[in-house]
């Protein structure tokens, strides 16, 4: 697990983004999801392991529903401290967009909620290419897994059967977590889901 690729991809000088330094345990193993408005709009899903948060883009977001399957593309180590960070990465900088903070939380084995055992499981799992656990976030919670795509670089994030399982959309609510806020300049979320928000207010 290493944080170079994360610290060379960047111009710290340029971009508001935390540098890539590891980060001491904590009491749980911490998990995030960044709505990032790049390129193309995705969702980072992160998961704490080994001192920095391991990440997949997830395209079209996390899903509540267990008969929908997201794909999941592995990126670089992300630093601890970037579990936190909204802002706007200037154009002509790796991943240039606005970044909010979708959900976060913490996440453990679905066999045990200590920390250590549950972070030896993961592990084991990443190496496999299969593993399950539970999050317990704002707007995801419940079991979810994630598994690799044969050969491929590719993996796919499924929503577990459970009490939490549903076919709403959980991606309706386009608010940080944070700080409340939506994304900057983005049509979807200041017109199409104006609706939605005045719903979730009720």
């Amino acid at each position: 697990m290493s944080l170079t690729l994360y610290n060379k991809k960047r111009k710290f000088e340029q971009t508001p983004e935390p540098k890539g330094t590891k980060q001491k345990k904590s009491s749980g193993l911490r998990f995030v999801v960044q709505k990032h408005d790049a390129s193309h709009l995705h969702y980072d899903f992160r998961l704490e392991m080994e001192g920095v948060m391991k990440s997949w883009a997830v395209p079209k977001g996390p899903s509540m529903d267990p008969s929908i399957k997201r794909l999941a593309m592995p990126t670089e180590d992300h630093p601890i401290s970037y579990n936190t960070f909204e802002g706007s990465i200037p154009e002509g900088n790796y991943g240039a967009g606005d970044v909010i903070v979708w959900d976060k939380g913490i996440y453990h084995s679905e066999n045990t909620d200590e920390r250590d055992e549950s972070e030896k499981e993961f592990l084991r799992g990443l190496k496999s290419g299969k593993f399950k656990f539970i999050i317990e976030g704002e707007k995801l919670k419940g079991l979810f897994s994630l598994f690799r795509l044969g050969d491929q670089k590719g993996w796919m994030l499924v929503k577990g059967k459970d009490n939490y399982a549903t076919s709403d959309d959980v991606t309706a609510d386009p608010r940080s977590v944070l700080s409340g806020r939506m994304l900057i300049g983005r049509k979807e979320d200041t017109t199409k889901y104006k609706e939605k928000i005045s719903k979730l207010k009720k």
